[in-house]
């Protein structure tokens, strides 16, 4: 089946065979590559619920049939786990060159099982797999360990993902991390990782692409990057500012999570935080994925001060709300810093900056007591958040306690200390609007993984004030305000195609690639004609799929929340200011345009049957 190579490559730690199968050419058809596919398979692998951090927790990284081809922002790869963070399933998606560099290996999935005794590496080269002792790089960090592996080996091409000593440490949000400072970021991957005693994973690949009509695609890609330059946010915002332009937009909305949440504005923090302080204040070059027009990632270099000379990726726009205005921190020097350690001790700094910014809110109401942890911390303390972000990596005081996540944390700290808790099933919120974009709300509430801005980003929708006819391309829109708007589905479903095809988010979130030329890449790479519909049929299916995963892992409706400092308190400032989110009617909503049950959340039966899923026991 050309696009795919419809093989995987499973490595087993405990015992270190390996070995390559084949997988269902159905299997792509259906689900079409990458995080589709490592669904699928994790459904046969995992569905008994394996504990998160047990040899039988399959780590799944899966390249899509547009990976490392002409398509423009193809560098992405997915890594499929059952999350340490919130026993939901992971799925996190990764940029740089390590997707790449696997689909050109000649597997499509690279499944790793089971656990070392000891510290290890797995080489990865052209599809055969060795595993080498790693001991002398446990208790590495990033940087020095991604060097190290590249020296040992010969030739050039390799690409690594490796852990630092957050995913050693089993911290439940620790990252995977690749080029330095790509992250598999959301869920806990590095903590899986961590847990089967393997340091790195490198990767060779040299084979030519099985791709069915090379000439087409081209033609295709080329048409993808005029849409993409087409696009003003894209063009003016996104490709010269990067990701830390998002600051500037979403601070003057209203929709900035600042003060752990308890204000959605900071005004105070423009002239400081904004991209026109950070290219000042920092030495900024741009950086891009395989593959990538846009090179929204930043390289930066702290110019003066105490962390003079200090350089890595980013921080990007999260990274910046995370540890600024969450923790209501404008020294974007200290920011810079705490991104680059935080990248190097492999965490993830969406949830590392979230743990920070509910520390400060639990010790400003007593919760967290100085007597007790011998420190205090406040918002605005600078030196605080530096101090916690290594101890935090390293399990060392009341960074052990942050390390197992807010929620965990919060049922050891006990009822009072919920309130500050910004969770959903377990895993930390990100810096996007939440009671100004109803939208944002339901998303949040309803992702698999947890706290996701991403599956789709309604920000862009609610608070940049797409209309319309930029909203054609999915169907029949109907603004209602329920938190559904009849877009959210048809959006969801673009969003999750663009982790089926191996390419990046910023690619559809901002609605620049139309969904029919997503169509026609992929067709290019297939050999087969794909229309539109075909492709957002598929993505639902994955949907439905990972929908009936978290199901065998005793989710349901219970589990669509909020917490309820959106639920129950009105906003103070912003555009949500004095809005609560009715989660009920946007769930009841959201529910009926998915064709899901309003009691349960699970798919009707009617709607597995549209997806030809109904070969799938339900709960």
């Amino acid at each position: 089946m050309k696009g795919n190579w419809c093989k995987a490559l499973f490595v087993n730690l405990s015992d270190g065979t390996a070995e390559i199968r084949g997988l269902p050419a159905e299997w792509f058809r259906d689900y079409v590559g990458g995080e589709g596919v490592a669904a699928r398979l994790f459904l046969d692998l995992a569905a008994g619920g394996p504990d998160p951090l047990g040899p039988d927790n399959p780590l799944i990284f899966a390249a899509g049939p547009l990976s490392g081809t002409a398509a423009p922002c193809s560098g992405r790869c997915v890594a499929f786990f059952r999350s340490p963070a919130g026993g939901t399933l992971g799925a996190s998606n990764g940029g740089g060159h390590f997707g790449p560099a696997l689909k050109r290996s000649g597997a499509d999935l690279l499944v790793i099982t089971g656990a070392a005794s000891s510290p290890k590496i797995l080489v990865v080269d052209d599809g055969t797999a060795r595993l080498e002792d790693a001991s002398n790089l446990w208790g590495k960090g990033v940087a020095e360990t991604e060097d190290a592996v590249k020296a040992r080996l010969d030739g050039s091409g390799w690409q690594v993902a490796s852990i630092g000593p957050a995913g050693e440490n089993l911290v439940r949000f620790a990252a995977i991390m690749t080029d330095k400072h790509r992250a598999f970021g959301r869920g806990g991957p590095g903590a899986v990782m961590g847990s089967k005693k393997l340091k790195a994973v490198a990767v060779r690949g040299t084979k030519t692409l099985p791709i069915a009509d090379p000439e087409g695609l081209r033609e295709a890609a080329k048409a993808a990057r005029e849409e993409l330059f087409a696009e003003t946010f894209v063009r003016e915002e996104l490709h010269p500012f990067g990701t830390p332009s998002f600051y500037d937009s979403i601070e003057i909305l209203g929709i900035l999570p600042t003060r752990n949440w308890q204000r959605d504005e900071f005004p105070e923090s423009r002239s400081l935080l904004g991209h026109k302080a950070y290219h000042e204040t920092l030495e900024v070059k741009p950086y891009a994925c395989s593959g990538c027009p846009i090179a929204c990632g930043r390289h930066t270099r702290i110019r003066k001060g105490p962390f003079e000379g200090l350089e890595g990726g980013g921080p990007e726009y999260e990274t910046v709300a995370a540890f600024g205005s969450k923790c209501e921190i404008t020294d974007l020097e200290a920011i810079a810093a705490a991104n680059h350690w935080a990248n190097d001790l492999g965490l993830d700094v969406i949830s590392a900056g979230q743990a920070v910014a509910t520390a400060m809110e639990w010790f400003e109401t007593g919760v967290l007591k100085e007597a007790d942890w011998g420190m205090s911390l406040a918002f605005g303390d600078v030196k605080g958040m530096l101090d916690l972000v290594p101890k935090i990596a390293r399990r060392e005081g009341l960074g052990d306690l942050l390390a197992e996540g807010v929620k965990r944390a919060a049922e050891r700290l006990g009822k009072d200390a919920e309130k500050a808790a910004m969770h959903v099933k377990g895993l930390e919120m990100a810096a996007d609007g939440v009671r100004a974009s109803k939208g944002e709300a339901v998303v949040h509430a309803v992702s698999p993984r947890g706290a996701d801005h991403l599956r789709p980003y309604a920000s862009c929708i609610d608070a940049f004030g797409y209309k319309e006819p930029e909203l054609d391309i999915l169907g029949e829109i109907s603004f209602t305000e329920d938190g559904n708007k009849g877009w959210i589905k048809p959006f969801q479903e673009l969003c999750m195609a663009t982790n089926l095809l191996g390419t990046c988010l910023f690619a559809s979130i901002t609605l620049a690639v139309k969904p029919a030329t997503w169509a026609k890449l992929l067709s290019c790479a297939l050999g087969r004609p794909v229309s539109k519909e075909e492709l957002l049929r598929r993505a639902e299916a994955v949907i439905n799929l990972e929908r009936l995963i978290n199901a065998r892992f005793g989710f349901s409706r219970k589990d669509d929340s909020l917490p309820a400092r959106f639920t129950d308190e009105p906003g103070r400032d912003g555009r949500g200011a004095g809005e609560k989110v009715n989660l009920a009617v946007a769930l009841d909503s959201f529910y009926n345009a998915m064709g899901w049950n309003r009691e349960t959340g699970l798919p009707e039966r009617e709607t597995l049957c549209r997806l030809d899923l109904d070969w799938i026991e339900t709960v």
